[in-house]
């Protein structure tokens, strides 16, 4: 059985990148999600839909124990299975400015995006090195290579990613392992559903947000064979916000 991955993939960017990935890779795909139940099953739902298996994971990326407690238990229960693909797209924001932001704004952030890349990549990448073959895609943001202001702790958080992403994939490269970064700018989700899209747009070349199926679009083709020989890379999409 051979499996896709998706942390914080209950909603937003993250549930459409489930659903891509069931309708077009051929894998059962595992959501992971930490509080939203309901949303995790509703993904699950539509996973089925498109002829997919899948299952729900509950652990919060940020809590190393957790994420190797669950995922060990799985591996146990599914000794056949094989993970090839890793989407890490779990992610909060606590947006303010630096000169007021409190350590645990800071950490929480920190903690999910960077730590959280850490605690389930590291868990599988041996076994993606003994298979010598695998797709880990990690989402980071515009605000990780531009640097947004009000956001210094997501920015921080996202641009550790990105370099972090550029190293691991020159480690991995020899054992036809990929790994690509891909970095949204507005995206019309939960997430930015307070922003105020209006104002917004008129920093947007394209003129609109992006809509979260063009995101999976992009990471759907990363996860593929035929993109086998690109990593290493940073990939906007952003509607030419940034480049």
């Amino acid at each position: 059985m051979k499996c896709a991955l998706v942390t914080g993939g209950s909603r937003g960017i993250g549930s459409a990148i489930c659903q891509k990935l069931a309708a077009e890779g051929n894998y059962h795909i595992l959501i992971n999600y930490q509080n939203n139940e309901e949303a995790a099953q509703q993904t699950l739902q539509k996973v089925k839909e498109s002829g997919a298996t899948g299952e729900i994971l509950k652990f919060d990326v940020a809590i190393a124990d957790e994420v190797k407690s669950v995922l060990s238990q799985w591996q146990d229960n599914n000794p056949d299975a094989v993970v090839e693909v890793i989407v890490n797209n779990a992610g909060i924001t606590r947006d303010g400015l630096f000169m007021w932001m409190s350590q645990d704004d800071w950490s929480q952030v920190i903690n999910t995006s960077l730590n959280g890349f850490y605690n389930v990549t590291n868990f599988f990448i041996q076994k993606l090195l003994r298979n010598k073959y695998g797709r880990i895609i990690n989402m980071v943001s515009v605000s990780g290579v531009k640097g947004t202001a009000g956001q210094v702790n997501y920015s921080a958080a996202k641009g550790a990613v990105v370099a972090a992403t550029k190293a691991l994939a020159q480690e991995v490269a020899k054992r036809n392992i990929t790994v690509n970064a891909v970095a949204p700018g507005f995206i019309r989700t939960d997430m930015t559903g307070a922003l105020d899209e209006k104002e917004l747009i008129k920093l947007v070349p394209a003129n609109r947000f992006g809509e979260a199926e063009e995101v999976a679009e992009l990471v759907g083709f990363l996860a593929s064979k035929k993109a086998g020989y690109i990593t290493g890379e940073v990939i906007n999409i952003n509607g030419g916000i940034y480049s």
